[in-house]
């Protein structure tokens, strides 16, 4: 069964969300798209925080998949993990990991005749 690392993360406070986007899409993700077994790799920026509606208490969420636990559990060891977890240093933002797992709910219960 299909894994993810989901994380949600809020940006550094003395940078802009722009700041953080760009370098969440950019440089970071060159660090994450190296991690062995790595089967897909989504961000999003968080644009509407319905708990938190004056502003969104996180900035961005990223899903890394992977086809079983074991292999997750494989790029946690890794050195790309290392060096990953390296860049992101001593940020001041916070964040929210967790590790779930997957049932893809539409092509599961997708009307056949495609409506």
């Amino acid at each position: 069964m299909a894994v993810s690392l989901v994380i949600l993360a809020s940006r550094p406070p003395e940078w802009t969300a722009e700041q953080f986007t760009t370098w969440w899409r950019g440089e970071h993700a060159a660090y994450g798209r190296k991690l062995p077994g790595l089967q897909a790799y989504r961000h999003g920026v968080i644009v509407h925080d319905y708990d938190h509606p004056e502003g969104p208490e996180y900035d961005g969420h990223a899903v890394l998949t992977f086809p079983d636990r074991a292999t997750l559990d494989a790029a946690f060891v890794s050195q790309e993990w290392k060096d990953a977890v390296a860049h992101v240093g001593r940020m001041k933002g916070k964040r929210i990991a967790l590790i779930t797992e997957e049932a893809d709910m539409y092509a599961l219960h997708a009307p056949k005749d495609g409506n």
